[in-house]
């Protein structure tokens, strides 16, 4: 059994209106000295599979598959083995 940390961004080139408006709450607050935020996903998947390298692959394949645009979407996910 292993659990996924999977981080989903966007790309660099690609606007993002949700950071845009999150940093303008932020100035509203008072939060001035924000320049810019970014916002992403982040996803917590629990699985099963035979080995590490199984399981990073099923990963690979939902990402590609499901959980992130490629167009306009980067992706990262950290493994670890639950006891």
């Amino acid at each position: 059994m292993y659990l996924a940390k999977v981080y989903i961004r966007l790309r660099p080139t690609v606007s993002d209106p949700q950071g845009q408006t999150i940093r303008g709450g932020l100035h509203q607050l008072g939060f001035d000295a924000v320049t810019g935020v970014r916002a992403g996903k982040y996803m917590e998947i629990s699985l099963n599979a035979d080995s590490e390298c199984a399981a990073s692959e099923q990963v690979r394949q939902m990402c590609d598959k499901l959980l992130a645009n490629p167009v306009i979407e980067d992706y990262r996910f950290d493994l670890e083995p639950l006891h």
